[in-house]
């Protein structure tokens, strides 16, 4: 197991590691970044988890023992490093002194099984949300977060931070078209509904209406504009999460996250044995 020091920005493995922060170069490694105590330890966790190398300043490594611990038990090997190059290798303005180099997580729709609640994002641009509802799906006991060709990557460093971990979880698919999604959860027998405040019928009636026992696919749109007709057309119509005092709207986070305990909640009760 070949570890090493580094304290020179302008090493070609710090380098390497470095241009993870840009989409083109991640596509190409098929490797992303994961930073801060939270990501790394979740990753080392997960038994199918390519984890190539950690990063850690000498602190970090002194804070953080038990994930040092946990590298070396996978014979991973732990780069100490200066704050000047983790200050260059991390996205944050005050690193937390880890990160770790992993493999894409991602999987084919085809490998993921039948899904009882499943999340769509389409045309979410903004990555600290995907990364809110990625950790929201995960908390609520989704089976599977599909990004869309038109949504965020889900490995840009603002998302996997957002997720808390939970991109390690559950099974993500990434560049989807959101018809194929669609067609995929209906294929399964599932109720597919458009998180949209201009909805015609409200959360609370869906879920008394029964809509929301059986297996059910939530598609949440972009944060500024929603979802356009042509994808509510796709699915089984637009639901809205109802507003009861004077705020104008939900964020995207926010709504997801009613959505999604609401149908867990009403699943749960219709199903029992399930839960």
């Amino acid at each position: 197991m070949a570890s090493h020091e580094f304290s020179s920005i302008r090493s070609p493995r710090i380098k390497g590691a470095r241009r993870l922060a840009k989409r083109a170069f991640r596509r190409r490694e098929k490797r992303f970044l994961a930073e801060g105590p939270q990501a790394v330890r979740e990753a080392l966790a997960a038994p199918r988890q390519g984890v190539h190398e950690l990063y850690a300043t000498s602190e970090a490594v002194q804070r953080h023992a038990d994930l040092i611990d946990a590298a070396y038990a996978r014979d991973i090997p732990v780069n100490r490093v200066s704050l000047e190059v983790m200050a260059e290798l991390a996205q944050t303005v005050t690193p937390q002194g880890v990160l770790a180099v992993c493999d894409f997580v991602d999987v084919p729709l085809s490998e993921v099984g039948e899904a009882r609640l499943a999340v769509v994002l389409s045309h979410v641009r903004d990555p600290g949300n995907a990364g809110t509802v990625l950790r929201t799906a995960d908390a609520a006991g989704a089976d599977v977060v599909i990004f869309t060709d038109a949504s965020v990557d889900p490995y840009n460093g603002k998302c996997v931070r957002a997720s808390a971990g939970s991109l390690f979880h559950l099974p993500v698919v990434v560049g989807l078209p959101i018809a194929e999604a669609v067609d995929h959860l209906r294929g399964q027998g599932a109720s597919v509904f458009a998180a949209d405040g201009r909805g015609d019928r409200d959360l609370h009636a869906a879920a008394d209406s029964g809509s929301l026992d059986g297996r059910v696919g939530w598609v949440f749109g972009n944060e500024a504009w929603g979802l356009p007709e042509e994808t509510v057309a796709l699915t089984d119509g637009a639901v809205s999460v109802p507003i009861y005092g004077g705020a104008e709207s939900l964020n995207l986070a926010t709504a997801a996250a009613v959505c999604l305990y609401t149908t867990a909640r009403q699943q749960r009760t219709a199903h029992p044995q399930r839960a």
